[in-house]
């Protein structure tokens, strides 16, 4: 069993960064495949980014390529997500997921398990 608990959202100016964590429980964090999706008022959820169990691979969403940073460190339990140049369409509640496929997926189906989310809202 892994619980999850995301941190770091807010209300921030367009162009502005956050950077959201997500910290797991559980001493089996390291083998598990980790995602952000997310959720717009009125959408449904959707992928962000996504980090295989050792850090080395890493996917995106095309709206979010080359502003957010997903990265992890296995020692803390955590993973995080960089988030620059923030747009006001990057509003939304932000969820952190642990897969039991190690290598993450951009498909929510292949998560476990979910954490409770963060609300990000970006104001123009």
């Amino acid at each position: 069993q892994v619980q999850l608990v995301e941190s770091g959202g807010g209300l921030v100016q367009a162009g502005g960064s956050l950077r959201l964590s997500c910290a797991a429980s559980g001493r089996t964090f390291s083998s598990y495949g980790m995602g952000w999706f997310r959720q717009a008022p009125g959408k449904e959820r959707g992928f962000v980014a996504a980090i295989g169990w050792g850090g080395g691979t890493t996917y995106y969403a095309d709206s979010v390529k080359g502003r957010f940073t997903i990265s992890r460190d296995n020692a803390k339990n955590t993973v995080y997500l960089q988030m620059n140049s923030l747009k006001p369409e990057d509003t939304g509640v932000y969820y952190c997921a642990a897969a039991r496929q190690r290598y993450g997926s951009s498909q929510d189906v292949h998560y476990d398990y979910w954490g409770q989310g963060t609300q990000v809202t970006v104001s123009s």
